[in-house]
């Protein structure tokens, strides 16, 4: 499953929540932000210890990544990306959370091969949902009309839409 859509709309929320359910049924399930895998696999690289610590990612039966392209992917990030993919592709479901569009995501990989590589395994069965709206963080905010809602914005320059 893919959660896509801006920050605040309960992406990660959502994900925590089945991830629960998961284990209420008795399903192992790992969640970390893709800054922290991706830190984690980077060092265990560095000392020689990927292999083990790829398996870390891959024996849970749901593994659960949140806010992938809220920070820039470097080369080495994307190759270890693209190698955690490649092995639980068809072996075990992922949640995964971003606030990129798909189309984005050879920006966030900085690679438009790998990231092509990643989503073609990723989508080819999961179950995509975008959530719209505004910040759950910021409602108050908005209510009292201290920051602008990006959305309405854009709808008041829309000459065609209908507000």
């Amino acid at each position: 499953m893919v959660l896509l859509g801006p920050p605040g709309v309960g992406k990660t929320h959502l994900a925590v929540g089945l991830g629960l359910k998961a284990i209420e049924h008795g399903y192992r399930v790992l969640f970390s932000t893709a800054s922290a895998m991706l830190t984690t696999l980077g060092k265990a690289l560095a000392e020689g210890r990927l292999e083990d610590k790829l398996k870390v990612y891959t024996v849970p039966r749901l593994l659960i990544i949140d806010e992938i392209g809220y920070l820039p992917i470097d080369g080495q990030g994307a190759n270890l990306f693209f190698q955690l993919i490649s092995r639980r592709y068809e072996r075990g479901p992922m949640i995964l959370t971003s606030n990129q569009s798909f189309g984005s995501w050879g920006d966030v990989f900085g690679d438009r091969v790998i990231a092509s590589a990643i989503l073609d395994r990723v989508l080819h069965h999961a179950i995509t949902v975008n959530i719209k709206g505004d910040s759950y963080r910021l409602r108050e905010k908005l209510k009292a009309g201290l920051v602008k809602s990006k959305r309405f914005t854009e709808e008041r320059s829309d000459p065609d839409s209908t507000v």
